[in-house]
């Protein structure tokens, strides 16, 4: 995919600078995915797609500040997202191999506002995030329950949630409280990334 391509599919602009260092990400996780399952085999060849311009979509509805990304994996999206160089992102991946090769690619891509994370979020020292995202990472009501103390109410939350998007967002209306909205994926027509602000569990208004 070329650079005008991967702006014109994703809906947001990629400076030749953030396109090379994108391209390096990418050849990175295909070379890691021959000795560990970082994505799934069926999407290698697909990767710009459904792994890079899936991440870079998000950025749509950010702004800068301090980025939290759960369950990175290999690095979709958050090192996508540190490539683009508006925002400090903090990214926590528990399994080992997982986290070993994001610091490896961290240091390779020679990302200077990134901190990679090897816990889980649960042991992690609390902190204040402007923006909280997870991508194939856990239930929305979990995903609130595990890092809502890393919020305000004026983090934004920033969900790729699939086709369940709706069936999730009525299962914690009971919970919690928030602004929440679905926004239309640009890779699949039939997905929805939830965002979301002022989010609090119900009774502690």
């Amino acid at each position: 995919m070329t650079n005008d391509d991967l702006t014109s599919a994703a809906h947001y602009p990629v400076s030749r600078e953030t396109y090379s260092v994108l391209e390096s990400l990418v050849s990175l996780v295909r070379l890691e995915s021959s000795t560990q399952n970082l994505i799934s085999l069926s999407t290698i060849e697909d990767i710009w797609t459904r792994h890079v311009v899936d991440s870079i979509q998000l950025l749509r509805f950010a702004g800068g500040g301090k980025w939290l990304d759960l369950g990175t994996g290999a690095g979709f999206p958050g090192l996508v997202i540190a490539a683009f160089g508006s925002c400090d992102v903090t990214l926590v991946e528990e399994r080992r191999l997982r986290h070993e090769f994001l610091a490896r690619a961290v240091t390779s891509l020679g990302l200077s506002n990134v901190q990679v994370i090897g816990d889980r979020i649960e042991r992690v020292d609390t902190f204040v995030a402007s923006i909280i995202s997870a991508r194939a990472f856990a239930p929305l009501e979990k995903i609130l329950r595990l890092s809502s103390r890393f919020s305000t109410r004026k983090t934004r939350w920033i969900l790729p949630k699939g086709k369940n998007a709706t069936e999730e967002l009525a299962s914690i209306r009971a919970t919690w409280h928030g602004d929440f909205r679905l926004e239309p994926s640009v890779t699949d027509p039939t997905s929805s990334i939830i965002i979301a602000e002022n989010v609090s569990p119900k009774g502690r208004r």
